[in-house]
């Protein structure tokens, strides 16, 4: 007869078996029924802010992932509002995040909070995470679903944003995104009533309240170009006022945005380079691209003009596929240009900034299970293209393989999956070779289990997950600690985590590991600085 006692060990554990001591304390159970640990609330408020829920994961869906992660920032609101505020600011204002939409929907519950200190806290900081009218507009949607806007702070912060910026910027704005959510510049002027003494910006509330625009102030030239512009019979005319008025492409009359003089002309006066990443089809299908790719190139390459616009690294790796891919929406076909594709891959590393290298034997183990295999719906373009976190971790361990000279590939399942990756390859050849892979059930204990079978030198372990590990015979940590001991090095653990859930393989009482957010911007860096041991 077996003796029961042997069958409990804390060096290694199936992962559908918690281990002993952590269940209900510090390990819960993931979606795919293995024993995982649970992420901080702070950073799994982080997860939500720049992963996002949109399209859900393999396990659960948009909806349950949605309302998990909202229980989560009502909690963290009435926990501590002000640091909860600081969050959002980081995220937003630093340009952590591609999509605005999670933390515009965590602003409004913050503005809607119970303590009078945590939401005046919260409308202060609307004015620095609602730069755009398009923020504004997104960010009243979801008031509507809390608190309302019929409160006196909540009518002055509206008002306060139309008299706080300078007015030439309100009128950009005012043409720019000219309705959103249901709304319209008109409707927030009714609600938040601003006062102002300056004529100007009096006359341009006017306008926006449909009483016309005599032409008078210098500052409010915007306007006259725009009605120029709506008013312009042919693409020679609309090419015109952009170069006299150094208007955006959203101020055109719509017919006449494909013609290369239009196209020439919103080139000349400088396109943000948001508006050319997005721009980069239509000006491929009429010839554009190819006669002017120096000059497109050299913008995309340049690190202050997208340090400037916060453009996001997911927003880059959606164009580059897309844009390598050709086909859009509709049937609306491109030639791409090479030299194009070739400049939206140094654009990408670009959007990261500068990376201190850790000088660390480092692996870098994708999870290519199929829990890894779902799309995040909100980063799908116009092109049809979907991210999956797989195909997004890959793009990010490229980042940190540019920045380390001794790194290695692999790829795990529960079983080894052989990489042939290189930081030499072009992002989107990288991310086409990884979606092919034949998806599997997860073990994340084999990046460690693998290089101490292989005596494989390790500094780092970098694993790339969404952290529903189930299959294998041992935990991640107690893996780590085995091969710790084993080699002889002191390694360390960083857990990428891919998707908005609560779980992570990093045990939180080991400083040897650390959980940090997928596609942040401040992730490769983070990664360093842990590596080298800075903290």
């Amino acid at each position: 007869m077996s003796n029961p006692y042997t069958k409990i060990n804390t060096k290694a554990t199936p992962q559908t078996q918690p281990i002993p001591g952590t269940v209900g304390k510090r390990q819960v159970q993931n979606n795919a029924g293995g024993f995982v640990f649970q992420v901080d609330p702070w950073e799994q408020l982080n997860r939500f802010l720049i992963l996002g829920t949109v399209g859900g994961t393999y396990y659960v869906s948009e909806r349950k992932l949605t309302q998990d992660n909202s229980k989560l920032l009502f909690k963290l609101v009435e926990q501590d509002g002000i640091r909860f505020v600081d969050t959002l600011v980081d995220v937003s204002v630093n340009g952590r995040a591609q999509k605005q939409q999670p933390t515009l929907f965590a602003l409004a519950i913050a503005c809607a909070a119970d303590d009078d200190a945590t939401r005046a806290y919260a409308l202060a900081a609307v004015q620095r995470i609602c730069r755009t009218a398009t923020m504004l507009f997104t960010w009243l949607g979801f008031v509507d679903q809390f608190r309302g806007t019929g409160s006196r702070g909540m009518r002055n912060t509206i008002g306060r944003w139309y008299t706080e910026r300078p007015v030439e910027k309100v009128a950009y704005q005012a043409i720019k995104y000219r309705n959103r959510e249901g709304y319209t510049h008109r409707d927030l002027l009714r609600i938040g009533h601003p006062v102002t003494v300056e004529e100007d910006r009096k006359a341009l509330f006017d306008w926006i309240s449909g009483r016309g625009y005599t032409g008078s102030y210098e500052s409010l030239s915007f306007l006259t170009g725009f009605e120029k512009a709506q008013a312009a019979k042919t693409a020679k005319e609309t090419a015109q006022v952009i170069r006299d008025f150094n208007l955006p492409w959203e101020a055109l009359n719509q017919d006449h945005l494909n013609d290369p003089a239009v196209s020439n002309a919103l080139l000349d006066v400088g396109m943000p380079i948001g508006a050319l990443v997005r721009q980069l089809p239509r000006l491929s299908r009429n010839g554009v691209a190819a006669s002017r790719k120096g000059d497109i190139a050299k913008q995309l390459r340049d690190q202050d003009l997208i340090t400037k616009s916060r453009l996001h690294p997911m927003a880059l790796l959606n164009a580059l596929v897309t844009y390598k891919n050709g086909t859009g929406r509709g049937g609306r076909d491109w030639t791409p240009v090479s030299q194009l594709i070739d400049a939206l891959d140094d654009a990408f590393y670009l959007a990261f900034g500068n990376v201190t290298p850790a000088n660390k034997r480092t692996l870098l183990a994708l999870d290519v299970s199929g829990s890894m295999g779902g799309f995040w719906g909100y980063a799908q373009p116009s092109g049809g293209f979907a991210l999956s976190p797989r195909e997004g971790s890959a793009a990010m361990a490229l980042v940190t393989a540019k920045t380390e000279p001794d790194y290695e590939f692999m790829g795990f399942c529960n079983k080894f999956v052989k990489l042939n990756i290189s930081a030499k390859q072009r992002l989107d050849d990288v991310v086409r070779t990884v979606s092919g892979l034949p998806f599997g059930s997860t073990d994340c204990s084999l990046p460690m289990t693998w290089a101490l079978k292989n005596k494989v030198p390790i500094d780092t372990f970098c694993v790339y997950t969404d952290s529903e590990t189930y299959a294998g015979r041992i935990h991640p940590s107690q893996a780590l600690e085995q091969y710790r001991q084993g080699m002889g090095i002191p390694a360390r653990l960083v857990v990428i985590g891919m998707v908005a859930t609560e779980f992570t393989i990093a045990d939180p009482k080991d400083p040897g590991m650390m959980d940090v957010v997928g596609f942040d911007t401040t992730t490769p860096d983070v990664i360093s600085g842990f590596s080298r041991g800075d903290f």
